[in-house]
């Protein structure tokens, strides 16, 4: 945060999601802690590169600037100019309904997700609960006793041989 005081483009702050911030976290997705977003204030995007300082002053650096936005508009190409003029034409409640469609797609993809992980848990147990069995079957049979008789018979071996 020292790095960036005073930044015109950029502000690195610290919320505590516990207290006061509860909502501000709340408002912004902020689920586990610590979390890092990034971008456009009002459209804050989750953060996944390196935690070290110099990781976050590397990311930092190259991503924390203007960048082209309907704030910025200066700053885009002929493509995403027309894009953001395209949608300031549209109504907000047009823009309203097609972000709820698009947040209803990120949380069926998140439930998706969240339902494979947990059939991909169910044959993860089973398969360590199956190999346990199967090895304690192994060991159960006299594994650690034909273990312990071979090595008896190679020393036993070894005693016997003359060395040169």
């Amino acid at each position: 945060m020292k790095e960036f005081a005073g930044h015109s483009s950029a502000l690195v702050a610290d919320v505590d999601c516990t207290a006061a911030g509860k909502p501000l976290c709340d408002a912004n997705g902020v689920k586990g802690f610590p979390t890092i977003k990034f971008g456009d204030p009002s459209a804050l995007e989750d953060y996944k590169g390196a935690r070290e300082f110099d990781g976050l002053q590397k990311f930092a650096n190259e991503n924390l600037k203007p960048m082209c936005s309907p704030a910025s508009i200066e700053l885009c190409d002929d493509d995403k100019k027309k894009e953001i003029e395209d949608l300031m034409e549209m109504s907000a409640e047009d823009l309203d309904a097609a972000i709820a469609e698009g947040d209803k797609k990120v949380e069926d993809a998140e439930t998706h997700f969240k339902a494979e992980v947990e059939i991909l848990q169910a044959s993860y147990q089973k398969l360590m609960s199956d190999k346990d069995e199967a090895i304690e079957s192994v060991k159960s049979s006299g594994l650690g006793l034909m273990k312990s008789v071979l090595a008896a018979k190679q020393k036993a071996g070894d005693e016997g041989k003359d060395e040169l």
